[in-house]
């Protein structure tokens, strides 16, 4: 080959190199995605979720792509589910369906953001130095959800003036079921109600809960704030179908599957506002300077039919103060 040949044969080469590698495609990131609840029962979270992330200008698929795991509300496989996409160098790690998730990723990563959706005190739980300003690795959305047990105990001795005697169903498991435990304790107390208190962690245990129930001959029952209990959701609602009680719930997916009255911040929002946190830790925003949110807007459902069932006469004030009635 001719010198003049050769370095036309190399200088051709040499310039196709950096065309290349501006062919090439940069990898997307990937958002990790663990949740206490199941798939099912995230089905409008994970799109709100998605809202939020469009808003910053990523769509799954397209520039991103998000690694979903699902404990299904056994809690101890939170640990494994959270090193699992850690060990796969997500670019974000976002925990969703409680305090469990998020005190499990934290656990498994000092180094990758973390954004949270959580029911209880993220300060109290060790996940942030303070709401403004949470430092470390970890950000995120609390919905307060435990701290709203009373708002709903008051609800529920609104619909039921003349009752006395209270049952609450909480997961003494879960850091939120321990804070609703002594918070209904002390309002109870405060209103001059008896409270009983019926623990459950797994499905055998709300079995044995509604068992004891029926012996303690409680007025009104309130499902306590737990992914235990959304992921059976309809069994618990059966069995209190089957034991007539009224009852309040926690979220919406309740009272639209049947139940009676449920309060509850506007999750979907919060799940969207996760989105939007993540979307931003993406273009570099760092979690430690990311203030903690809280809700702003709470949403209280009742169920006319089922209060027919029961022969329930909902007060005017009570309906007047619903967001939505359901007939």
């Amino acid at each position: 080959m001719k010198r003049r040949e050769f370095m036309t044969l190399v200088g051709g080469a040499a310039a196709s190199v950096p065309f290349a590698a501006c062919a090439q495609q940069a990898p997307i990131p990937i958002i990790g995605f663990v949740s206490t609840r199941s798939a099912v029962d995230s089905t409008r979270l994970i799109a709100a979720f998605k809202k939020g992330l469009q808003e910053e200008g990523f769509s799954e698929g397209k520039n991103l792509s998000i690694d979903y795991r699902f404990a299904d509300g056994r809690l101890d496989r939170l640990p494994e589910l959270a090193a699992d996409l850690v060990r796969r160098s997500v670019a974000v790690l976002v925990t969703a369906g409680g305090a469990p998730s998020a005190i499990a990723a934290k656990a498994a990563t000092s180094t990758i953001p973390i954004v949270f959706v959580i029911g209880g005190d993220p300060v109290a739980l060790g996940l942030a130095t303070s709401l403004s300003r949470p430092g470390g690795n970890v950000t995120g959305m609390t919905i307060i959800t435990a701290d709203l047990a009373p708002k709903r105990l008051g609800l529920l001795r609104e619909l039921l003036p003349h009752a006395t005697t209270f049952a609450v169903l909480t997961n003494p498991n879960t850091p939120e079921g321990r804070v609703q435990s002594s918070s209904m304790l002390s309002v109870a107390q405060e209103m001059g109600l008896k409270l009983r208190i019926i623990e459950a962690s797994d499905e055998k245990g709300i079995e044995s809960a509604f068992a004891r129930l029926a012996q303690d001959k409680a007025d009104a029952l309130l499902v306590g704030s737990d992914p235990i209990f959304l992921v059976h959701r309809e069994k618990v609602i059966a069995l209190v179908a089957a034991a007539a009680m009224p009852t309040i719930y926690q979220y919406s997916d309740f009272t639209t599957a049947g139940g009676l009255i449920s309060y509850d911040p506007d999750i979907a929002d919060a799940y969207r506002q996760a989105g939007g946190y993540a979307g931003k830790v993406l273009k570099g925003a760092l979690p430690a300077e990311l203030p903690i949110q809280q809700p702003t807007k709470f949403e209280l459902v009742i169920n006319l039919k089922t209060a027919k069932t029961l022969g329930l006469e909902v007060p005017p004030t009570l309906l007047a103060q619903a967001d939505e009635v359901i007939e």
